[in-house]
């Protein structure tokens, strides 16, 4: 059985933390989320690692996270996303300073990876059972085109107690497959209610809507699908300076058309991240919290 892989969205660490250096630690060693989720991909079956940078931190990142670093558990690999990584007949637009969004950062790493994967953002936290459960999934697709999957969380357990979120809303089907991914601005509770401010309005979302973190599973006709995609994409935005091709926009067309189905898989794993700074001092104390009830050793690596 071909093991998955795991594909790190690692672009922008660079300009949020300027040199790799300076990036906080979470562990009680200095660990950072990305030491967690490895940790918890090579124990899900996980037999490769592979991280999208920029070429601005190439040095420092491979410094601090290599194969050594994790005990020669997993394979590691590394892929670029640049601003002038585009198709043939495309230039980048002058004055474009952002980067093409998630699912450009995905497509990087279309010569590394050929067999089924999953996609997660280097500064989330999903918990060791979401790595389980996606990567079971995973390891039945060998072979297959189209079968795609992704780890729903219930929105409750996404929330930040510092200010409001952005997530992606899921609607799902009898059989668990994704209807639609809508991007949701502005979530928080409100008087014990969770609710979205979108167009001005209070919506109220249910306690355990599912939505998505951006942990996705794919086949490798993703990779294909998306090169398709994406120059269509770029022909009709190109010019705008702010456009972004996110995988859920990818998602959603492939469902649409036909080409595609996604299983949404649930997990009782809580997510954390640090939207806020503030965040931080909440996302050690639940490390810490896990390391006490035997769920990571205090000492990863």
């Amino acid at each position: 059985m071909v093991k998955p892989t795991l594909l790190v969205l690692a672009a922008g660490m660079g300009s949020r933390y300027g040199s790799l250096k300076q990036m906080d630690g979470v562990g009680p060693n200095g660990e950072a989320i990305i030491d967690y989720s490895v940790y918890d991909a090579i124990r899900a079956g996980f037999g490769k690692v592979v991280f999208v940078i920029r070429h601005t931190f190439e040095a420092d990142f491979k410094e601090v996270f290599n194969a050594e670093r994790f005990g020669g558990k997993i394979a590691v690999e590394y892929v670029f996303q640049e601003l002038d990584y585009l198709p043939e007949g495309f230039t980048l637009p002058e004055g474009r300073q952002k980067p093409w969004g998630t699912n450009h950062a995905v497509m990087m790493a279309a010569k590394s990876i050929n067999e089924p994967f999953a996609v997660i953002n280097a500064d989330d936290f999903y918990g060791r059972e979401a790595y389980a459960t996606i990567s079971d999934y995973l390891k039945t697709l060998e072979g297959s085109e189209g079968r795609y999957c992704m780890v729903g969380y219930q929105v409750n357990k996404t929330l930040s107690d510092n200010g409001t979120v952005s997530r992606g809303v899921c609607a799902v089907d009898a059989d668990g497959n994704l209807l639609s991914m809508v991007e949701r601005t502005q979530i928080e509770r409100v008087d014990g209610t969770i609710v979205f401010h979108d167009d001005g309005a209070d919506e109220p979302l249910a306690e355990d809507t599912p939505v998505s973190m951006n942990l996705f599973g794919f086949t490798p006709d993703y990779f294909r699908h998306s090169e398709s995609y994406f120059k269509e994409f770029l022909a009709e935005n190109i010019d705008n300076l702010k456009s972004e091709f996110y995988i859920p926009k990818m998602v959603n067309k492939l469902i649409n058309d036909g080409t595609a189905s996604m299983r949404v898989l649930k997990t009782t794993s809580d997510w954390f991240g640090v939207t806020y700074k503030e965040d931080k001092p909440l996302l050690v104390s639940k490390i810490e919290e896990l390391i006490e009830r035997g769920i990571y050793p205090r000492n990863l690596w």
